[in-house]
């Protein structure tokens, strides 16, 4: 297989078409393809994946992600594709499918088609590291937070108190300078990789046991709304940004 001939990793591309701050977002159409192609094209060009699979609830959206090289060999059930749908309904499923069709994985990797910046080096620096790390579960992509939780309130009516009540009572989070508060991550949504005995065996989707994976600059750029989709398009006006290169022509409906 490419990339590593000890276990095997399939690449899961979650698009199901109900979003409803961006309507079709994961085929929107950025530097002229679908935001769906440049995770597919990351994917297929890192040389680390057995298959690239996408699992979507459209026959629509299910033609694009084959257009630019991706497997679907399934649409997934309505009643797994809603907008409360917990991921491990639908990583369940398909990767049970997969199993019954004899396609078995080690491992799985996450890749959520709203992070077009992310590009096959970062995926291979990912899997390099998860396979480096022994006695985890799994591996998520956080970056440094730019809001502290250390300054954040919980309102309740006419009062406040701090999201995080762990601040020294001398000198509380909320009344420091930004540089002297602990060093806090959050997770963004351009990349997973775990073992797929947490689905089948724990039922979650990224055990007890969990690495961090540092993405760098705009790795991690999530596409979620229309003011992120203005700024997608306004990094890459400025060369600020690189997309995977694609070589398909575009997708035409």
């Amino acid at each position: 297989m490419p990339g590593n001939n000890k276990y095997r990793i399939v690449a899961l591309i979650p698009a199901r078409s109900g979003s409803k701050r961006l309507p079709d977002k994961n085929i929107g159409p950025l530097s002229g393809h679908p935001l769906i192609a440049y995770t597919i094209a990351a994917a297929l060009q890192s040389n680390v994946f057995a298959d690239v699979i996408v699992s979507t609830d459209s026959k629509s959206y299910a033609d694009v992600a084959e257009h630019y090289g991706a497997e679907v060999p399934f649409l997934r059930p309505a009643d797994i594709a809603g907008d409360l749908s917990p991921d491990i309904e639908w990583l369940d499923y398909t990767l049970e499918k997969l199993r019954e069709s004899g396609r078995e994985y080690d491992c799985f990797s996450l890749l959520r088609p709203t992070s077009p910046f992310r590009l096959p080096a970062t995926i291979q620096r990912a899997w390099q590291a998860f396979l480096a790390e022994k006695g985890v579960d799994s591996l998520r992509a956080v970056e440094k937070c730019s809001q502290h939780p250390g300054k954040m309130w919980v309102v309740r009516g006419r009062r406040m108190m701090p999201l995080l009540p762990l601040s020294p009572e001398e000198q509380p989070w909320h009344s420091s300078q930004y540089q002297s508060l602990p060093e806090v991550y959050v997770q963004n949504a351009s990349l997973e990789i775990a073992w797929t005995r947490v689905v089948f065996e724990e039922r979650t989707i990224a055990g007890n046991v969990l690495m961090p994976f540092f993405t760098n600059d705009y790795e991690g750029f999530d596409v979620n709304s229309p003011y992120d989709w203005r700024l997608a398009e306004d990094l890459l006006a400025q060369g600020d940004v690189q997309l995977p290169v694609i070589t398909q022509p575009p997708y035409r409906t």
